[in-house]
């Protein structure tokens, strides 16, 4: 198990180009197993989660060449289902969360679907009901080998429906969205999630001959058509982390670019980030932070304290809440911050606190930070990386402390950054990787 050694407390400057969507890719991936044709994806991130679903495609049959860096082709032509029940596939799948998305497209296409329970970032509970519950009211017969963990999905003929999902969940959306593609009929999906990545892959799905309307908006109507063809996707830049790089930038008191951003699909992110007091300037499709020695956080009109809170889509993301939680640390004012949606990812503070941080954990979902305007430096300490989006806040906070930091389980924070720590010291940063 690898480790980061920090130090802590230099400026950093220079430009960055974010890697592509880990949220938006693993969906686009699942989609390839809908057709038989080929279908090649750029910006593709290099990371672990990735990584693992390409590997787990590759052992289903699916043939994958890699162009170039980050470009990949796929096709689905020979698929072997067989290794949905083997050995192998109940420790592959399980080791990732985002293998989930395989059933859908898997049900449509081939009439079956199988998954051991999804692995993932210890976060607290992300139930499936939402994509099963989809998937029956398609018309799919649903079996659970309980001793095994082990779920599936069985369907001689989807039949398109309406539908009003539990839960505007992006991964059970973007599942029971490519089961629809190829059932018979109309389908509604209300409550649909929305997220930019719902409307990446629809927009690919749509270029390979599906046919679904309400894209960006809650209702999704999905024709069902007889089959797909090929396609060419480009990966949209992961806003998640372009808020992280911007939160490098803030903690560090330095100078940053960051490259083509798609402006367009960064939703509240800008705005979050400025009600912290932070500067972002707009240059064509970049961000540029200035050098900032102090940032003040904004309290509501009526003087009461801000609350940062996550929400669906087009509310604030969840991911980001960790990066704001230790930016807020050295901010001029108090803020609270709200994660409503998992209640286990706050639980990191208690690190932050052992280097100097003043945070209130009120509960499980909510933190009170008191900033302390960069007038007590945070220490450099020992810690380790609970799950991908802490994991990087507590590196991001080991950057500004004064000492040198060791951060242990590192391979949650590969599991969503490509080659971080060398795009740290390309700007900077002095940062090493420690192999055990």
């Amino acid at each position: 198990m690898a480790s980061f050694k920090i130090e802590g407390g230099h400026k950093l400057n220079g430009t960055i180009t974010p890697q592509g969507a880990k949220n938006e890719v693993l969906q686009i991936i699942c989609a390839v197993l809908l057709t038989s044709e080929r279908v090649v994806v750029h910006n593709v991130p290099d990371i672990i989660d990735v990584n693992k679903l390409i590997f787990i495609l590759g052992e289903l049959g699916v043939k994958v060449e890699k162009l170039h860096r980050n470009s990949y082709a796929f096709q689905a032509d020979e698929i072997n289902l067989e290794y949905l029940e083997s050995t192998s596939f109940k420790k592959d799948g399980s080791s990732l969360r985002g293998s989930i998305m395989i059933v859908g497209p898997l049900l449509a296409r081939f009439g079956k679907g199988y998954i051991p329970r999804p692995g993932g970032d210890k976060i607290g509970r992300r139930r499936l009901d939402t994509h099963f519950e989809g998937f029956i009211r398609l018309g799919a017969k649903f079996r659970y080998n309980k001793e095994e963990h082990f779920y599936g999905v069985e369907a001689e003929e989807l039949q398109g429906v309406e539908m009003l999902l539990d839960e505007a969940s992006v991964t059970g959306t973007a599942n029971i969205l490519m089961a629809s593609v190829l059932a018979k009929g109309t389908t509604k999906i209300y409550n649909a999630a929305c997220e930019p990545y719902i409307q990446q892959l629809s927009k690919m799905l749509n270029s390979m001959g599906a046919k679904i309307s309400g894209v960006g908006s809650n209702l999704l109507v999905i024709e069902g058509v007889e089959s797909l063809g090929a396609t060419e996707h480009r990966v949209l830049p992961d806003m998640i982390e372009i808020g992280s790089w911007i939160g490098v930038a803030v903690m560090t008191r330095s100078e940053l670019t960051i490259k083509n951003v798609s402006w367009e699909n960064l939703g509240q992110i800008p705005s979050v980030f400025k009600k912290l007091g932070i500067k972002l300037e707009k240059k064509g499709d970049d961000i540029y932070i200035p050098k900032q020695e102090s940032y003040e956080i904004q309290n509501y009109i009526d003087g009461s304290v801000l609350t940062v809170s996550d929400a669906p889509w087009p509310g604030f993301t969840p991911d980001l809440l960790s990066i704001v939680l230790v930016i807020a640390t050295q901010a001029k004012g108090t803020v609270l911050i709200h994660q409503k949606m998992f209640e286990s990812r706050l639980f990191f503070v208690d690190k932050l606190i052992d280097m100097g941080a003043k945070v209130i954990l009120c509960d499980p979902h909510r933190a009170t930070v008191i900033g302390q305007n960069f007038k007590s430096s945070l220490k450099a300490t020992k810690m380790t990386s609970p799950d991908i989006r802490a994991g990087i806040s507590l590196l991001i906070a080991a950057l500004s402390a004064n000492g040198t930091s060791i951060i242990n389980n590192i391979e949650q924070i590969d599991r969503g950054y490509e080659n971080i720590e060398a795009r740290l010291k390309s700007i900077g940063a002095k940062i090493e990787r420690i192999e055990d």
